[in-house]
């Protein structure tokens, strides 16, 4: 019987091989999105912009304050993917927004 403790995986990275349990924690620490202030952020989430953003190819700005409803994480932890009334698509960086 193979316990998951016995199980070594290659670490590209360091080089050395490394238990899986260990490998899997540290991907788990990355893959927390966090805002400004440093609140967990999870998928459905609402956040409120912390600063005036000019959004590229919309033609507009969207004001500190502004509300954005039922975000949805990316791959990348410093970006938020959500919608706004006027722009659809729109992606934030976690570093403008703060969990309402």
């Amino acid at each position: 019987m193979s316990d998951q403790s016995d199980d070594y995986v290659y670490d590209e990275t360091t080089g050395e091989w490394r238990p899986a349990s260990e490998i899997a924690a540290e991907a788990a620490k990355a893959a927390e999105v966090r805002d400004a202030s440093g609140n967990l952020l999870t998928d459905g989430d609402s956040v409120v912009l912390i600063k005036d953003l000019k959004v590229k190819g919309a033609g507009q700005t969207l004001k500190q304050g502004t509300v954005i409803r039922s975000i949805r994480l990316t791959n990348n932890p410093e970006e938020i993917d959500c919608r706004h009334d006027a722009i659809k698509g729109l992606v934030l960086r976690t570093e403008f927004v703060r969990k309402r």
